[in-house]
């Protein structure tokens, strides 16, 4: 049987890959890559369809983090990922924004070039062990010294998976701002409509010529459909059985991990 995610095959010309819970579990020591998903993004790349992976990844910049994924064996490249910190550094440039940062020590060096002095706004990532009462504490006080407060969230999911379980992401700390300051915060990243279309947009395609592969119900299958894509569920990584009668979000397809989402449609495209 055709699986229905599958029948637009023919116009398929792009994939978008999400990265933790997809090609690998982060983790001590780099994390582990998830069973034969080494071999499937070569296999997308030798069927001659292009590749973005977008992800919203803010423990590393984009350079290191980049490396990590080549170190466990990916066919990956800089020019290939799309990541909420440099898009963010893009915002604050144009608005003239100053960030107070709450974000992990190890991608403090994607701000080096933007002025911090005297903030204007406050920039939120997936700061880990950042995220103290104390450290949240003056995020809160710069924004509520602001006339208009203006906060930037880089992604905003829920949990995500590392080897060792699920792991609060940016979401909750980000909701704790947005609820303390009655504010609704601006999200850089999935599942923002500019983020999957600046991805696509550079592969030269539309979106209905995109399939978007993901662990994330919302931010993932959600986002991508919210731009016309078709977008397919992995059982990795942060997905959890419930996803499948998510009241709001529906996938196109749901399928055991990257491997056989590859296979499924490269058996499809011809």
């Amino acid at each position: 049987m055709m699986a229905e995610w599958c029948k637009p095959a023919g116009r398929v010309r792009g994939v978008l890959l999400d990265i933790s819970g997809v090609l690998y579990d982060s983790g001590e020591g780099g994390g582990v890559p998830i069973a034969g998903s080494t071999e499937a993004v070569r296999r997308i790349k030798e069927a001659n369809l292009k590749v973005r992976f977008c992800t919203n990844e803010t423990q590393a910049t984009r350079e290191k983090f980049v490396a990590k994924l080549q170190n466990l064996g990916f066919d990956i490249t800089l020019g290939e990922v799309f990541a909420p910190a440099p898009a963010a550094c893009q915002i604050l440039k144009e608005r003239g924004l100053r960030p107070h940062l709450l974000v992990h020590d190890d991608l403090l060096p994607e701000f080096n070039q933007i002025d911090q002095s005297n903030p204007n706004c406050v920039v939120i990532g997936d700061a880990a062990d950042n995220f103290s009462y104390k450290n949240l504490n003056q995020a809160f006080q710069v924004l509520i010294g602001l006339e208009k407060p203006v906060l930037l969230s880089l992604g905003r999911g829920r949990y995500y998976k590392e080897t060792d379980g699920m792991k609060l992401d940016v979401g909750a700390y980000m909701k704790a701002l947005e609820y303390a300051c009655d504010i609704e915060a601006e999200v850089v990243g999935k599942p923002a409509k500019m983020f999957f279309l600046s991805a696509v947009s550079d592969m030269s395609l539309e979106p209905d010529q995109v399939i978007m592969i993901g662990d994330d119900i919302v931010n993932d299958v959600g986002g991508a459909q919210q731009c016309g894509m078709k977008a397919v569920q992995v059982r990795t990584g942060k997905y959890r059985p419930c996803d499948e009668q998510h009241p709001t979000v529906k996938a196109d397809g749901y399928v055991d991990n990257l491997a056989q989402a590859v296979k499924i449609l490269l058996e499809h495209l011809h």
